[in-house]
């Protein structure tokens, strides 16, 4: 039976790449740091789940992150981050230390969703908000996106989320909707400029939605 390849790989392999997809896609960046800006409390102690290259870490004040990808956590190192290895499913953190946490663009890699927020729900204080970005399966983008995945060596594996989902799978874990918000509403490689950010999803193909525990 042939083994199963390990999902940090791709990351591990070609982390360069991944992280120049900021720079090559400025606008469609800037876009998703508006809608998450929008989901975020401007205070407290966060934390990122998957954190990356730290790419929305640090220009968003997260001082810390979790990251299974040792290329990337380095890189995320380097722009001020404090990284602790770890996954989503089992966080390296004590109940309720945490005021806010984000997850962006790492729900589709998941072994497991549920388990993911069952985490995120006990690392957060009461009160404490919680805001996942994805790439929302039923718009455009998530369609041609698993239409093309085999030619990406990062969505492969991917596993795309509807936000109907995950907005589920959130009130499962204990979470609160508060809302959502959605921006690229084009195609991310031919955007000059960044898309706006409007409430709900259903058109966008990033969608945030934030919960509170």
């Amino acid at each position: 039976m042939e083994a199963e390849m390990p999902k940090t790989l791709p990351f591990d392999t070609y982390p360069e790449r991944y992280d120049a997809w900021y720079e090559t896609h400025s606008a469609a960046y800037a876009s998703e740091l508006a809608a998450l800006k929008a989901c975020l409390p401007g205070h407290g102690v966060g934390l990122e789940v998957g954190v990356g290259s730290g790419r929305f870490a640090a220009p968003l004040g997260v001082r810390c992150g979790v990251e299974p990808s040792r290329a990337l956590a380095a890189r995320a190192a380097a722009r001020g981050v404090e990284v602790v290895e770890g996954v989503a499913e089992a966080l390296p953190f004590e109940d309720e230390r945490f005021d806010y946490a984000l997850m962006v663009t790492t729900l589709c890699f998941l072994d497991d969703v549920r388990a993911a927020f069952r985490e995120a729900h006990r690392v957060l204080r009461p009160g404490g908000i919680f805001a996942v970005g994805f790439i929302d399966r039923e718009s455009p983008l998530g369609r041609r996106l698993l239409r093309e995945r085999e030619r990406s060596p990062f969505y492969r594996e991917a596993d795309f989320h509807a936000a109907a989902e995950v907005e589920a799978a959130l009130r499962e874990a204990g979470f609160q909707i508060l809302g959502a918000h959605q921006t690229l509403f084009g195609d991310p490689e031919r955007m000059s400029r960044p898309d706006p950010v409007r409430e709900g999803y259903g058109e966008g193909g990033f969608v945030v939605l934030c919960g509170r525990r």
